[in-house]
């Protein structure tokens, strides 16, 4: 995903002079290209992520269009003052992109584990939050902020996330995309579990349950119109996301309804309220949560009574 961030970025800065990349001191080879459009509109803000988001923040409000991008516990957790006071309070059209997130840094530890970035993002007023499930939405989204003068964060993997699109859809910013149509169940997914909640869903299909596995790229706001008539299609609507299950995608969804004053069968899968202080590679952490395909499958399974 990171190498289609920098190559997007590098075809919107050639048809666009407004923008410019702050980076927190990572990716500067991956930039190159970027670098060769404009060497001057790169910025790398070194290991000073509070000062890089300010700047950032200077640089919207003076008619450019910045992209912040870094690892997204340093791009989110550790400046979360300044965007919100520096950035959300005025308004300004600044894109944070944080790389890594969830447990794609699972075996570097819970200090480059990003499992809280969507629920303390989403609680910013004017904060748009976005997650792509692969290149292909990541690239679709790029160009839709440009069009906005909102703030915005992209939460984006590592690299090696499958493409789960074969050719681009038709994206629109806060609308959902059905990825697998199905009739009993629907998986409401953020980010790269799109790719393992399809995998759950061929699970599933084995044991005669129908999934439905829909995208939802646009964490906040939530596309509302789907919600509302998945609770009326589907038995059990189930989030899944690589976050903790509190404040997060699971959590955003389950407070729509509370607000809507609507009852609905929800399941939400998600990491644990605590620090994984082991060491291991992504797929061992998922394994370890519950978030691996097999496991999502027989735990619905199981809540639909089927086991």
């Amino acid at each position: 995903m990171r190498n289609a961030f920098a190559d997007e970025l590098t075809t919107l800065a050639g048809s666009d002079e407004r923008v410019v990349l702050l980076s927190g001191d990572i990716g500067n080879r991956l930039f190159d290209k970027f670098k060769s459009v404009d060497n001057n509109r790169f910025y790398n803000c070194g290991i000073a992520e509070a000062n890089m988001m300010g700047v950032a923040a200077g640089m919207a409000l003076s008619g450019l269009r910045p992209f912040v991008y870094t690892i997204a516990p340093f791009a989110t957790t550790r400046c979360f003052e300044q965007i919100r006071v520096d950035v959300c309070y005025h308004k300004a059209p600044v894109v944070i992109v944080g790389t890594g997130s969830g447990l794609s840094y699972a075996e570097l530890g819970p200090t480059h584990h990003s499992l809280e970035d969507l629920a303390i993002m989403r609680t910013l007023p004017g904060m748009n939050v976005y997650a792509p499930c692969d290149t292909i939405e990541l690239r679709l989204i790029m160009r839709e902020v440009m069009q906005s003068n909102s703030p915005a964060y992209i939460r984006i993997g590592k690299k090696g996330e499958p493409d789960i699109h074969s050719a681009p859809p038709k994206l629109k910013l806060g609308k959902a995309i059905v990825v697998r149509p199905g009739e009993q169940v629907t998986l409401l997914t953020v980010g790269n579990m799109v790719a393992e909640s399809l995998k759950a869903a061929e699970y599933l299909a084995q044991q005669g349950v129908e999934a439905e596995v829909v995208s939802f790229h646009t964490v906040k706001p939530l596309d509302q119109v789907y919600l509302s008539q998945a609770m009326e299609r589907f038995s059990l609507l189930v989030t899944v996301e690589e976050h903790s299950r509190v404040g997060g995608f699971g959590s955003a969804v389950a407070e729509w309804f509370m607000a809507e004053g609507r009852m609905a069968p929800l399941m939400s899968f998600g990491t644990e309220d605590e620090f994984m202080h082991e060491v291991g590679h992504q797929a061992y952490a998922r394994k370890r949560y519950g978030l691996a395909a097999q496991n999502l499958s027989e735990k619905i399974m199981s809540r639909l009574g089927c086991s």
